[in-house]
């Protein structure tokens, strides 16, 4: 077996098909195919640590949550080739992109679900995808990484917490019982060691995602200005909004707090 067997190199390094003559096509398509396969990784990485979680084997947890922060980390850097890209030269093959969009990304709105952050209406455009509307359908039916961290709260704290919070088809919410649970974790770290190292690795990878977030919003600007995405989205409107998202409140909330 050859390296270019192993990594099956031929159909990774064939499969750029620039629909224009614009130079700037195949910087476009390497970006979000490279990106496409990062959140490959980072999809694995999170599907494995909340296996993990849910058994309260927390050290492989640690591991890999740190690895998708840094996966993160590494989308991030990847805006900064991207931003090399002036408006003009994104325009020369803007039109040949048709419809297509970052946002019908079905790995990007996996990793948004397990996460936690879950909105139905993102489905419709992968309805002419059979296959991926079923595996979005069947993340909804499971509870999210943060809610197997609550799990693992309650059970460390022997204190229930309210059924309600555990929204499987919407947007994880604030909850007051929630955060005074953290607050009992991060006012005596050392009797909660555990529960307090994953808190902030949770913390740690949601920073990464809003880092990567942000650097997206500046990337669009940057290029496309203030036009509509091609998938139809309000384009940098749209990103500016994403950025008020919170995957794990509370834990944001409680620094306030202590």
């Amino acid at each position: 077996m050859s390296y270019g067997d192993y990594l099956s190199l031929d159909p990774i390094l064939t499969a750029q098909s620039p629909l224009s003559d614009a130079h700037d096509e195949m910087l476009f398509i390497i970006q979000h195919q490279t990106s496409e396969l990062w959140m490959r990784l980072a999809l694995h990485e999170l599907n494995a640590a909340r296996d993990a979680l849910a058994k309260g084997d927390f050290q492989p947890v640690f591991k890999m949550l740190t690895r998708v922060a840094r996966i993160f980390e590494q989308l991030n850097g990847a805006w900064d080739v991207l931003r090399t890209m002036t408006p003009s030269e994104y325009t020369a093959f803007r039109e040949d992109l048709g419809a297509s969009s970052g946002f019908q990304s079905h790995q990007y709105r996996l990793i948004e679900f397990v996460l936690g952050n879950r909105n139905p209406a993102m489905m419709k455009v992968h309805e002419h995808r059979p296959e991926l509307h079923a595996r979005l359908t069947a993340e909804l039916a499971q509870k999210s990484l943060y809610h197997v961290a609550l799990d693992q709260l309650s059970a460390h704290l022997e204190r229930d917490l309210p059924p309600g919070i555990y929204r499987m088809d919407a947007p994880h919410r604030a909850d007051d019982a929630v955060m005074a649970a953290w607050a009992e974790i991060y006012t005596d770290p050392r009797r909660h060691w555990t529960l307090y190292e994953l808190a902030e690795k949770l913390v740690d990878l949601e920073d990464y995602f809003r880092r990567w977030r942000f650097n997206h919003v500046t990337t669009v600007e940057r290029i496309i200005g203030f036009k509509r995405g091609t998938g139809g989205t309000s384009g940098v409107k749209y990103l500016r909004r994403m950025l008020e998202v919170e995957l794990f409140p509370e834990l944001w909330n409680v620094r306030g707090q202590l």
